[in-house]
């Protein structure tokens, strides 16, 4: 049995109590957490929450988990790899991963991460694959709130409450289309590889199929066919995740757009309302309305 975090003693080692509520427990570094995800995933609740904290640069290993996996973090930016493709997850979002799915972490920053494990059946209805979410206000906070509740929570009371509205808004929240699938072709990854390591390079169409060893019009049809994109839809959403990493993190719109190899920054802007909704100045205040004048 996995004693519950309200009665639990005093975390110690890479557990450890935060001043924010003597109910939460915070675990540190990737074996700490991965220990503790892997004791939840058999607690008898259909939905189990944990935080944990990443260093900047930790990256972890490869795995998967028997629950499906709702996180986010409070700080800082964690790119969550698997074989569909990847996820950059800011603070202004969160990510689904269904049950089974082998995948892989990197932090960018301190990384503060909240997380739920949600129990398969407990996840019908909610998405079969991995999907970037929208963290409202509300889900955020309730989120927090499963955090700090009792590892065997009472699921017929306030607790069980709460889990519920959770699962409810799991499934009202907007779906972002910030993925960049990776395809199978060896040929195709090898232009994938490179464009990732370098963004911002404009080369155009008959570069990359020269790099891969392709025809153009072999890589156009391919590209679509194994990712469900055109390339050059690939490629912006590539350049938007790499603008979501840099932006949060404080670099100015003006140093993003041309390292990203955009014209000007009002032509990044256009792209960025297009895709995400919004402007990046909006974006960015979404967190925290009072940094959003910084990054102009």
């Amino acid at each position: 049995m996995v004693q519950s975090s309200a009665s639990a003693p005093a975390a110690r080692g890479p557990g450890r109590r935060t001043a924010r509520s003597a109910a939460l427990v915070s675990y540190t570094g990737h074996r700490a957490s991965g220990q503790q995800a892997a004791a939840l995933q058999d607690v008898q609740r259909p939905v189990v929450a944990m935080a944990a904290e990443f260093a900047n640069g930790e990256v972890g290993t490869r795995h998967c988990h028997r629950r499906a996996q709702f996180l986010y973090a409070t700080s800082g930016i964690m790119t969550v790899i698997t074989d569909e493709g990847s996820w950059a997850v800011a603070p202004q979002h969160a990510l689904w991963i269904p049950p089974g799915l082998m995948h892989q972490t990197r932090c960018w920053g301190q990384v503060n991460l909240r997380t739920l494990y949600v129990e398969p059946d407990a996840a019908a209805g909610l998405p079969a694959t991995c999907q970037l979410m929208t963290l409202t206000p509300l889900l955020a906070a309730l989120v927090q709130e499963a955090v700090a509740l009792p590892v065997e929570y009472d699921p017929a009371g306030r607790e069980g409450r709460i889990i519920d509205l959770i699962l409810i808004e799991i499934g009202r929240v907007p779906v972002l289309a910030s993925s960049a699938p990776m395809p199978k072709d060896r040929r195709l990854a090898r232009i994938c590889e490179a464009i990732l390591r370098d963004p911002g390079n404009n080369h155009d169409l008959d570069h990359w199929a020269r790099h891969g060893g392709l025809a153009r019009r072999t890589l156009t049809r391919l590209f679509r066919s194994e990712t469900e994109m055109s390339f050059t839809q690939w490629r912006q959403q590539v350049r938007l995740m790499e603008a979501l990493t840099r932006l949060t993190s404080g670099d100015t719109v003006t140093n993003v757009a041309l390292d990203l190899g955009y014209d000007s920054p009002s032509a990044f802007t256009a792209m960025f309302r297009r895709t995400m909704g919004l402007s990046p100045r909006d974006y960015l205040r979404w967190g925290d309305p009072h940094d959003g004048d910084r990054h102009d």
